[in-house]
């Protein structure tokens, strides 16, 4: 699974220092059996992006692999500072933050859309989402902006 997921991966990063860290769970601990990957790459900037995949009966391992090294490639491909799972993670604490937050992400995800407008329609705060114009026209990188509602925490 591992080996796969590095090989697909260095076809487009040749230059990659690669860390495997397999874990297997103590039987009391776990619940049936499986298997699963989770990626995670530090940009030069000090972005963690990953991609993860899971394992079924019947599924070849180095498909899980390859799921997983490719999920995590469309996501450093985007140029964005977030990945597929935080970008709709993020929103709520853009909609409570007070002033303006931005956040460049890849393609925005459905989830994302959902928590924009349920933030919209819960708070007062007001988001634009563009495409970003400051990337290679090739990208699919969006800044997420938010006017926050400057929440405070009365009890602090």
């Amino acid at each position: 699974m591992s080996s796969a997921a590095v090989r697909c991966i260095r076809k487009e990063i040749r230059d990659l220092y690669v860390n495997v860290q397999a874990v297997r769970e103590p039987d009391n601990e776990a619940f049936g059996t499986g298997s699963g990957i989770i990626i995670v790459a530090e940009t030069s900037t000090g972005c963690l992006l990953a991609g993860s995949s899971l394992g079924k009966r019947g599924k070849n391992s180095d498909k899980v692999g390859i799921e997983a090294a490719e999920m995590l490639l469309g996501n450093l491909r985007h140029g964005g500072a977030v990945d597929d799972y935080l970008q709709d993670q993020l929103i709520i604490f853009m909609a409570l933050a007070k002033g303006v937050s931005k956040v460049k992400t890849g393609p925005i995800t459905l989830h994302t859309q959902t928590a924009i407008h349920f933030a919209e329609q819960l708070t007062k705060a007001k988001f634009t989402v563009t495409k970003s114009e400051d990337e290679d026209s090739t990208k699919d990188t969006y800044i997420i902006e938010c006017q926050g509602m400057g929440m405070i925490n009365s009890s602090l």
